[in-house]
């Protein structure tokens, strides 16, 4: 097996008696500590009729603690030399920060205590209102292509609130959210039991675990709440959707499919995530090779599993997306023609054994760089161990993706084309022909 399967053993894991789940992953090769809480909601799991409120919900995280006022988390970290973020994605949200491994008791004083209690006051719900519509503005509503395609597809592909709505948020909904809202979605999801937290980089386990007991202990347990099942039937036809878009240069079309569950059947996952690979990644993948430098009639196209680009980031269901950005003069027709014809091809003969190296070697060389990063490892490993329960997935996966076989992948090409699918069609549009599409979620990534 490969080195990153023998960094999975290093990993500890313990619960604390008010439900917190804890992951140390200790590495002395670095200098710095990365902390992380990963708590168990997305926007698939926002009320209806509160869209975008997850999104909302981590802004206002930000915003003051039971000991802290506003901006001192801010201080906290900047002033040990650190940095922060967090982010909302379908499932899961996420707070993070990487110090100087001195400053580890910093990072974990400061995620306890918004996780005990955020300073949720009106005039901090109004601001990030209107700091999340702005938002919203600059990145969907006044850009090309905005809210391409993990806004505007899923409600094509899928028929269910949680599956379909625009989790960036519609402005109306937006800013008739309340501090009852925020108070009542607190309440239902930040449960210590409904979170991961996720320390690595240079610490000891013993000192790592005697202040996370310290300062996480004490937060009360609360119910957590029983996770819905976003379960939908695959489709069995074909579902079309338009929409006009003023600032996008050209049109593009996206392709939107159901992938199998990655919790039941990780390896037909993973060989979709292949796939996605031989059709785009690098000038030799097929689409690549043939609709851009061949027949040139795409100016850009990719392939893969999941809304934003990223496997395994989503409990099922997930989507499997093609997009492509084409010359006006080109019938949209013709690159789904092409699509079809070479997944048809795949189906049949499946990718050469060597292909299909050298696209795992791609992936391994990816993954392995962005596992060198303490943070990357670090939010990786949380998110897998929240939504699959193991978080050694995160280092297994070159390992994994290396063993799919050729004909698992055609597999796969043959799966996407026995099913329905969405086809999203965006028309360069004058300003006052588009709709108003009020923004999606997908945090600050």
């Amino acid at each position: 097996m490969d080195s990153a399967h023998s960094r999975a053993p290093e990993l500890r894991r313990f619960t604390l008696p008010n439900g917190l789940r804890v992951l140390l992953a200790p590495d002395p090769s670095t200098p710095v500590v990365a902390v992380a809480v990963h708590v168990d909601v997305g926007f698939r799991s926002e009320p209806e009729g509160r869209t975008g409120f997850a999104h909302l919900f981590e802004h206002l995280m930000f915003q003051g603690s039971e000991s802290l006022e506003k901006l001192a988390h801010f201080r906290h970290v900047q002033g040990s030399g650190g940095v922060f973020n967090g982010s909302t994605h379908q499932d899961y949200t996420d707070y993070f920060e990487v110090l100087p491994a001195a400053a580890l008791e910093r990072a974990l004083f400061l995620e306890a205590d918004r996780l005990r209690a955020p300073r949720l006051t009106e005039e901090n719900l109004r601001n990030q209102v209107d700091v999340v519509k702005e938002e919203i503005r600059l990145n969907v509503l006044s850009r090309p292509y905005g809210g391409f395609p993990w806004i505007l597809l899923p409600p094509v592909l899928y028929d269910t609130f949680p599956n379909a709505h625009n989790g960036y948020g519609d402005f109306s909904e937006l800013e008739q959210a309340t501090l009852d809202d925020a108070a009542s979605f607190f309440d239902s999801y930040y449960a210590p039991g409904n979170a991961v937290l996720t320390v690595a980089g240079d610490l000891s386990v013993d000192e790592a675990t005697a202040l996370i007991e310290k300062h996480f202990g004490d937060i009360p347990e609360r119910p957590v709440p029983k996770r819905p099942s976003f379960a939908e039937p695959v489709l069995g036809s074909e579902r079309r959707h338009t929409v006009p878009d003023a600032f996008a240069p050209l049109p593009a079309l996206a392709l939107g499919y159901r992938l199998p569950d990655p919790a039941t059947d990780l390896d037909g996952y993973l060989a979709h995530a292949l796939l996605g690979s031989v059709l785009t990644d690098g000038e030799a993948a097929r689409l690549q090779e043939r609709l851009v430098y061949g027949e040139g009639i795409v100016t850009d196209i990719s392939a893969g599993c999941g809304l934003f680009g990223s496997p395994l980031d989503a409990r099922d269901p997930d989507t499997f997306t093609v997009t492509a950005v084409h010359p006006p003069a080109v019938d949209p027709e013709r690159v789904v023609r092409a699509v079809d014809e070479e997944l048809d091809r795949l189906a049949t003969g499946g990718p050469e054994a060597g292909e299909l190296a050298r696209i795992s070697a791609r992936w391994s060389a990816s993954l392995y760089h962005e596992q060198d990063r303490v943070m990357s490892r670090m939010l990786a490993l949380g998110a897998r161990e929240l939504l699959f329960g193991r978080a050694e997935l995160a280092v297994e996966l070159p390992g994994r993706l290396a063993e799919v076989t050729p004909a698992q992948v055609a597999e796969a090409a043959g799966r996407l084309r026995g099913q329905g699918r969405a086809v999203l069609v965006v028309e360069p549009a004058a300003a006052d022909d588009t709709a108003d599409t009020n923004g999606a979620d997908a945090g600050d990534q």
